[in-house]
C-alpha cells in the first residue's frame, strides 16, 4: 500500500466551512482551533488508509502448537462511511494454526487497528482481519468476531444507546466444524 499523504489543511478548510454552513460562527474563542483539532484528529483515526496491515504476518514464528489461539477483547474503534461518527467495541480474533506457524499476538490487535482505522463498516473490517489471516497465515482456520456500538445509531436517528452490533467472519475448519466454533463462542463469552 502506498503511503498516503493527507491534507490537514484542506480538511481544516472543510471544517471552518461545515462551522459556518450549521451557523456557528468559527472565529469565536472556543471554535477558533476546532478545525486544526478535527484535522489533527482525522489524521489519527484515519490513519490505516495508508498501512498495509500484511506487514504484520511478515514475522512468523514456527511453533508446534495446532491448537486454537484466540486474542479476545481486542478494543478498536472505525469512523461510519456513511456518517463519519465513531463506532466503538472489541474484536475476538480465533485461528489454528497450520504446520505451527504462529505471529506474535499482538500483531493480531495491530491487523485490527490497521484495518478500522479508515472509513468503514463492521462487516468489512471483520471480513478482511479473517480473510487476511488466512490468506497470510494459511492456517487451519479463522474466526473473528466484533462487538460495538455505532455512534450513527446512538445519537442520531433512531437513538438507541448502548445498542451493539455483532459480526463475524468463520473460515476454514471453524466454517465447517460446528464443536470447534461453538468453543470459540463460548471462550469469548466466559
Amino acid at each position: 500500500m502506498r503511503q498516503q499523504i493527507m491534507d490537514k489543511e484542506k480538511i481544516a478548510s472543510a471544517v471552518k466551512m461545515i462551522l459556518e454552513a450549521i451557523g456557528d460562527d468559527p472565529d469565536r474563542q472556543g471554535l477558533l482551533d476546532t478545525p486544526k483539532r478535527v484535522a489533527n484528529m482525522y489524521e489519527e483515526v484515519f490513519a490505516g488508509l495508508s498501512k498495509n496491515p500484511a506487514i504484520h504476518c511478515e514475522t512468523v514464528f514456527e511453533e508446534q502448537h495446532e491448537e486454537m489461539v484466540l486474542v479476545k477483547d481486542i478494543p478498536f474503534s472505525s469512523m461510519c462511511e456513511h456518517h463519519l461518527v465513531p463506532f466503538i467495541g472489541e474484536a475476538h480474533v480465533a485461528y489454528i494454526p497450520k504446520n505451527g506457524r504462529v505471529i506474535g499476538l499482538s500483531k493480531i490487535a495491530r491487523i485490527v487497528d490497521d484495518i478500522s482505522k479508515r472509513p468503514q463498516l463492521q462487516e468489512r473490517i471483520t471480513k478482511s482481519v479473517a480473510d487476511l489471516l488466512m490468506e497470510e497465515l494459511d492456517p487451519v482456520g479463522v474466526m473473528v468476531v466484533l462487538e460495538a456500538e455505532h455512534m450513527c445509531m446512538s445519537i442520531r436517528g433512531v437513538n438507541k444507546q448502548g445498542a451493539k452490533t455483532v459480526t463475524s467472519a468463520v473460515r476454514g475448519s471453524f466454517h465447517s466444524n460446528s464443536k470447534s466454533r461453538n468453543e470459540v463462542l463460548a471462550l469469548i463469552n466466559k
